[in-house]
């Protein structure tokens, strides 16, 4: 898809619908959109398999709804985030990947608080911490035209439901409206919930620490009632309002479950501490089936009103899941197995995800596409989907549209490059380990500042602390345990100079030498 860009970009009043002349006769005719996006959620935390076989992880959940949706969809076997949440959600409303918004970290609920952890011998960039923005409003944000205000100018109602951490409380982009939803529910700055449960009012009569209770679902508050389901009934009731408008309608459906802290959904607790789970992975796998519940309540009520056969359904989470003990369970870090890692990494657990799509009367049943797509891809497909064309952005697009991938799943583009950059350090995990693992360092779970560039089936890795390059082919070493970057230096340096230039051309920031000052790019040794 063409990008057209420009200087200027004006924000539209909160609630108002712009429907052009050009669209007005087509609404009807247009696909309701429904992109499911779940927070934390690894790429095995599902029955549902998406690798060539199943894996242990796939027969301790149970998602049959998601194996609903993959029997009449897409599966994509290589589907990407970034490691961390707001990175990848700047990246999904812009189309931008994160080496240029520069979002790189996640972002505090506080305006002005870089969220990076200290690492030995670096000092970190001035990246936009204040998250992205719509104008000029403040230091520290990327100025971008949101998918959401597209598909608003184009004659869609558009919704958030969930889970936004777009900015800081403060920033125009903390209320969804700002940015073209028309409408948003329990959506702000916050990045996780204080509470999953209604007899906590959602952590909302706890004293403000760090993190904040959700708000805007005070209906539920003393009800026993889990968030995922409150959140489910409210999107719901935003669709009923879609369609008595007789409009075409996206829905951002975004969780806030599988995201710490990890809290048992009742409804499915018991059986999985019946399977012989510890209490923390017991109640994890149920926080996985409250999600799995509320996608199926979803597909049943587009059934239901008759609007399954113009309703495209995408279902996507924005990093790997967390691998990190506490305050997970199980063994140590191989809660993605037989992933690497997990979220905060650049290994393929901490970036690798379930992705799943489905468009009637365009994909085909059942099959699995191998292309490599990753987050920001969504914004140039969506606007295909719903047939806005050579829209108008401040911002270069980095993310191509997998619309053709889904008209033919055997269209893989196998040169096509990914890439990840995060010049910073992730405090949890560092954290973790400096608390309870003391011999560890952070490059050993791909963690701390980083680099990552996938092309095909190889991989490389370049960590900016020890200027170490890794190499891996991922798709006969998924566990990424041969490091290949000394008997293939060919390729190793081939795809460090794909990095490095890419780098450079989306004018990507890098870490400084603590004590000289100097810019840390990557460098070949």
């Amino acid at each position: 898809m063409k990008i057209k860009k420009v200087v200027l970009f004006l924000v539209m009043s909160t609630g108002m619908v712009v429907t052009p002349s050009f669209a007005q006769s087509n609404l009807t005719k247009r696909p309701n959109i429904i992109l499911f996006f779940v927070d934390d959620m690894g790429w095995t935390d599902t029955s549902v398999p998406f690798g060539e076989s199943p894996v242990p992880n796939n027969r301790k959940y149970e998602t049959p709804n998601m194996q609903r949706l993959a029997d009449i969809g897409v599966r994509f076997s290589n589907a990407y985030s970034h490691s961390l949440c707001t990175a990848s959600r700047v990246s999904l409303m812009t189309g931008m990947s994160s080496s240029r918004h520069r979002v790189t970290n996640w972002t505090n609920s506080t305006v002005d608080r870089p969220t990076d952890a200290p690492y030995s011998g670096m000092k970190w960039p001035e990246w936009n911490y204040n998250g992205m923005s719509t104008k000029k409003e403040y230091k520290n944000s990327v100025i971008a035209t949101p998918l959401p205000e597209l598909l608003r100018q184009s004659g869609y109602y558009t919704v958030i439901v969930g889970k936004g951490h777009f900015a800081p409380f403060g920033m125009l982009a903390s209320n969804p409206e700002y940015i073209g939803f028309t409408e948003a529910i329990a959506s702000d700055a916050t990045g996780r919930p204080r509470s999953y449960f209604g007899t906590d009012n959602f952590g909302n009569n706890k004293p403000y620490r760090y993190d904040r209770g959700v708000k805007g679902l005070e209906a539920y508050h003393g009800k026993d009632i889990f968030l995922t389901e409150a959140l489910t009934l409210e999107a719901k009731r935003s669709m009923d309002k879609a369609l008595n408008l007789n409009t075409p309608f996206f829905l951002y459906m975004s969780h806030y479950a599988v995201h710490t802290p990890i809290m048992e959904d009742k409804r499915f607790y018991q059986k999985y501490l019946d399977s012989g789970l510890d209490t923390v992975e017991a109640k994890y796998a149920s926080l996985v089936e409250g999600m799995d519940k509320s996608l199926g309540d979803i597909m049943d009520y587009v059934q239901e009103k008759g609007i399954a056969n113009n309703t495209i359904i995408l279902f996507m989470s924005d990093n790997g899941g967390l691998a990190l003990n506490p305050p997970r369970g199980g063994e140590l870090f191989q809660q993605n197995y037989p992933l690497r890692s997990g979220k905060g990494s650049l290994y393929e657990g901490g970036i690798r995800e379930p992705m799943i799509a489905y468009w009637p009367g365009v994909t085909e049943a059942g099959v699995v596409s191998n292309q490599n797509v990753i987050i920001e891809d969504f914004f140039p497909t969506i606007l295909e989907m719903a047939g806005v064309h050579d829209p108008e952005t401040v911002q270069d697009i980095d993310g191509v549209s997998f619309v053709g991938n889904l008209r033919n799943n055997k269209l893989d583009d196998t040169s096509r490059s990914l890439v990840w950059h995060f010049p910073s350090n992730w405090g949890q995990g560092e954290g973790t380990l400096r608390k309870h693992y003391k011999n560890m360092k952070v490059e050993e779970l791909g963690m701390g500042p980083a680099s990552a560039i996938k092309q095909g089936d190889w991989k490389l890795v370049y960590f900016y602390g020890p200027r170490k390059v890794e190499l891996y082919h991922v798709k006969n070493d998924i566990k990424e345990q041969k490091d290949l970057s000394k008997s293939n230096p060919t390729k190793a340096r081939e795809l460090f100079l794909l990095l490095t230039n890419m780098l450079k051309d989306r004018e990507a920031q890098f870490p400084f030498d603590e004590k000289t000052g100097q810019e840390l790019r990557p460098v070949w040794e």
